[in-house]
């Protein structure tokens, strides 16, 4: 080897290192990113179970980052939700004092949102400046931030719909809510995923890397499904399983007209069509490890399905114990966490077959 070709080759190295380096922290960045979220959707999820989410009715991006301090600020708050169809539906008896515990959980839901505008457009800036972040990579995550402020906006549309004459949220803007929550955590995942290494194994079949998009797919309507559910409160009735009002297909699915609105507005039907698609993921994850595991058991795709197999099983049974004990607080949560690890398995399992972005090194070792 020459001493320039020996050159070149240190000068290599040195820019794998760096980039290594950087791909570990933006990595890292983007781990805090998706335990934000994670906690972001349960606490969503927690204001939702607790009928809170109604109990701020005004929209302060700024000033609402302060809670009420004294007795006069809670009592003026109180006044305002006095004031929507909820209070004067369902909560008329209520007082300051319970007033306070529901709205400490859209509070805290609120201020989750607004921490993680900035735990991601702070560090983006600062990875941007020093030249941490990949040329390839900053339009996608500038598009992440944007969506981010997008979300914010739907999720001030989606508490206006109770704010007139429902008394909670409609299930449309929630599903539109959560879904979009999800396609975030999603991005982060993908884009997470792409800067880790890979292995070098192959696609144990020719059709693993669709059923790697169906399946991640599938987990992202599942999650729509389930938003129609709570939006409804269909979880709180129908009980039962595997029968459902005392029999594998209930009666009265179809009972709205036109038909196809039950599909959003029936809960039974709601209800009805998200354990339907729980079957049917369940049944795609698999299909999808039997076949990986005859064709390739030892590469790393395969194994990757077994332990996608397992999550989707615990999710499942979490999702049974959660509707036959009546919704529980702590046991819907879990479920509803447990939907967002399922989901970003399986985009973290459909990248796995893209392969790691390529590294943008210009020097070639020349011999």
């Amino acid at each position: 080897m020459t001493s320039t070709a020996a050159v070149t080759e240190r000068q290599l190295l040195s820019d794998l290192d760096r980039i290594d380096r950087n791909r570990r922290a933006v990595r890292g960045w983007l781990f805090v990113v998706l335990l934000t979220l994670f906690a972001l959707v349960l606490v969503g999820g927690a204001t939702r179970l607790t009928d809170s989410g109604l109990s701020i009715t005004q929209w302060k991006p700024i000033h609402g980052v302060i809670p009420p301090l004294n007795d006069a600020e809670w009592q003026e708050e109180f006044d305002l939700y006095k004031r929507i169809p909820q209070y004067e539906q369902l909560n008329s008896d209520m007082t300051v004092e319970s007033f306070k515990s529901i709205f400490w959980w859209e509070w805290a839901h609120r201020l989750l949102a607004r921490s993680i505008g900035i735990v991601f457009a702070v560090p983006l800036l600062y990875f941007w400046a020093t030249g941490r972040i990949e040329r390839r990579l900053r339009w996608p995550l500038v598009g992440v931030l944007a969506l981010g402020g997008f979300q914010g906006f739907i999720g001030w549309w989606m508490v206006s719909s109770g704010l007139t004459e429902l008394v909670s949220v409609s299930q449309y803007r929630l599903a539109t809510h959560l879904v979009i929550a999800c396609l975030i955590f999603a991005a982060c995942t993908w884009i997470m995923r792409g800067l880790s290494p890979h292995s070098d194994d192959p696609a144990p079949t020719e059709n693993s890397k669709r059923w790697a998009v169906a399946i991640a797919c599938m987990a992202l309507f599942q999650i729509y499904l389930g938003a129609l559910v709570a939006g409804l409160d269909a979880g709180l009735a129908y009980n039962t399983w595997p029968l459902m009002d005392g029999a594998i297909v209930p009666g009265d699915l179809f009972i709205q007209e036109p038909w196809w609105i039950n599909l959003f507005e029936n809960a039974k039907t709601v209800q009805f069509v998200h354990r339907c698609g729980a079957y049917v993921l369940w049944a795609m994850v698999l299909v999808h490890m039997i076949a990986s595991l005859r064709a390739g058991p030892e590469t790393t795709h395969a194994r990757r399905t077994v332990l996608l197999f397992i999550l989707v099983c615990l999710q499942a049974l979490i999702g049974i114990l959660t509707l036959i004990w009546q919704v529980p607080l702590d046991w819907a949560l879990a479920h509803q966490g447990g939907a967002l690890v399922v989901l970003g398995f399986a985009v973290a399992h459909w990248r796995g077959f893209v392969g790691e972005y390529p590294k943008p090194v210009a020097i070639e070792i020349r011999e």
